[in-house]
């Protein structure tokens, strides 16, 4: 499992996103007014980019750019179509004022 630095607290401001790449796999970065998630930068129903898009801070919910499929940032469900499949989420923590992410 490979941890990987994502940018120092400070970097990720509330209601912010920051894509971090770790060889093929893109991740998005969530600030949710202080909770930190990370899912994978991909919608599940094209496999475009998601992260790219807009998104609600408050309920925790990305839009694919691409088909304006709703994504739980919190959990990777998928909350309306035509996304049916979640994506992958992954751990988050800070360490000593450094957002990680656990690539697992």
């Amino acid at each position: 499992m490979a941890e990987l630095d994502v940018c120092p607290v400070e970097e990720l401001p509330s209601c912010s996103v920051k894509i971090v790449y770790a060889g093929e796999i893109a991740v998005g970065v969530y600030n949710l007014n202080g909770e930190y998630f990370a899912i994978e930068d991909r919608c599940s129903h094209d496999d475009g980019p998601l992260c790219e898009g807009d998104f609600e801070c408050d309920e925790g919910i990305a839009i694919c750019p691409r088909h304006g499929a709703n994504i739980d940032i919190r959990t990777g469900r998928p909350l309306t179509l035509p996304a049916v499949e979640s994506v992958r989420t992954f751990p988050v923590r800070v360490d000593d004022g450094m957002i990680k992410v656990k690539l697992v």
